[in-house]
C-alpha cells in the first residue's frame, strides 16, 4: 500500500487563520503610510524653496542687482524679487522651484500642496529677510 504525503484539511486551515491574524495586525502599520508620503514630499518641497531663495538671494548680490528687481535665470526664467528673496507669488518662489508634482496654491494659502486632495497638507513661503517657510503637515491635514 502506498503512503500517501501532504497537509490535512485542518493544517491548512490553522496556517489560514494564523497568517489573516498576522496579516489584521500589519495593517495598521502600513496605513499610515500614505499620510508619512505627503510629509516627505513636503519636506522636500521646504528643501528646494530653500535652496532656490538662497541662489536667487546669491545670484542677485553677485550681479549686484537692487533688491526689488527681477533676476534672469539660465533657460529664460525670470524671478520675481522682494526684499532681496524671491517674492511670494507664482513669478517668485514658483518660478524658481519646479512644483510639477504638487498644486499650486499661492492664490489661497501662499504655499504648495502635496496633491488636490489635501489643499492644507501645504508647505508656505513668505518673504521676508529673510524667508518663512511653514509646514502645515499635521495628522488632520495630511490623512
Amino acid at each position: 500500500m502506498k503512503q500517501q504525503s501532504g497537509f490535512t484539511l485542518i493544517e491548512l486551515i490553522s496556517v489560514i487563520v494564523i497568517l489573516g491574524i498576522l496579516a489584521a495586525t500589519a495593517a495598521p502599520r502600513f496605513s499610515d503610510l500614505v499620510s508619512e508620503a505627503r510629509v516627505g514630499k513636503l519636506s522636500a518641497m521646504r528643501a528646494s524653496m530653500q535652496s532656490a531663495a538662497i541662489m536667487a538671494h546669491g545670484l542677485q548680490l553677485a550681479r549686484g542687482a537692487a533688491s526689488n528687481v527681477t533676476v534672469s535665470v539660465s533657460g529664460g526664467t525670470t524671478i520675481a524679487m522682494r526684499n532681496g528673496y524671491p517674492d511670494d507669488t507664482s513669478t517668485g518662489i514658483i518660478a524658481a522651484v519646479d512644483i510639477t508634482d504638487y498644486v499650486d496654491n499661492f492664490t489661497s494659502s501662499s504655499g504648495v500642496s502635496a496633491d488636490a486632495a489635501h489643499p492644507l497638507c501645504n508647505v508656505s513661503y513668505v518673504n521676508a529677510n529673510p524667508p518663512v517657510y511653514t509646514m502645515n503637515s499635521s495628522p488632520a491635514n495630511c490623512d
